[in-house]
């Protein structure tokens, strides 16, 4: 493996495994707490599609073909976080693990993650003579570091639904309230205007 390819890939590993980057953590699990272990095939495609539009994103601005005001992005990745666990309390028993609505969100709402990190990839990027190596490689660093995080957030889901026997819809009803009680005062605190 290229010194250059692990870079990139380290770099997206701990964009999503970094603890200050605590967003796309919350993204995730509001993504994914309406499933269970048996739909873990279901979670690998909903991280996929967030990683494609995240990776879009990414190489329109390293290609200087996007450019978002970063204020107007950071309130935007909240409202993401927002409207995803809002959906979750709003549609829960109409489509408790379903597949549809979450792609779109995670497709839709990758585009705009991924504009949160785009300034800072296309400084990273910017001395490279080319820029698909590394766009590559951080998205699979990304696909990985959220792969490890959905096996995570499915084996606590796991231990919630079937140890300690809460209803998949309490679970869901309680995961989604504290994302909602976490990015209410964040939304405040990152308006634009």
């Amino acid at each position: 493996m290229s010194d250059q390819f692990l870079f990139y890939f380290k770099q997206g590993l701990f964009h999503v495994l970094d603890w200050s980057a605590y967003d796309h953590i919350l993204f995730l699990v509001a993504l994914v707490v309406v499933f269970t272990l048996k739909d873990w095939k279901k979670t690998l495609w909903l991280i996929t599609f967030f990683t494609i539009g995240h990776t879009l994103t990414l190489a329109l601005a390293a290609y200087d073909l996007i450019y978002v005001k970063e204020n107007i992005v950071e309130f935007a990745i909240v409202v993401t976080i927002f409207i995803t666990s809002l959906s979750n309390l709003i549609f829960q028993k109409k489509n408790a693990g379903s597949l549809n609505l979450n792609i779109v969100f995670a497709l839709v709402f990758g585009l705009i993650h991924g504009l949160g990190f785009s300034s800072y990839f296309k400084i990273l990027v910017g001395r490279e003579a080319g820029k698909v190596l590394p766009l590559i490689s951080f998205a699979s660093g990304v696909e990985v570091s959220q792969a490890i995080l959905v096996i995570v957030l499915l084996g606590l889901s796991f231990i919630g639904l079937n140890i300690f026997r809460i209803s998949k819809r309490d679970w869901v009803t309680i995961i989604s309230a504290i994302i909602l009680g976490i990015t209410i005062p964040i939304l405040y605190s990152r308006k634009f205007w």
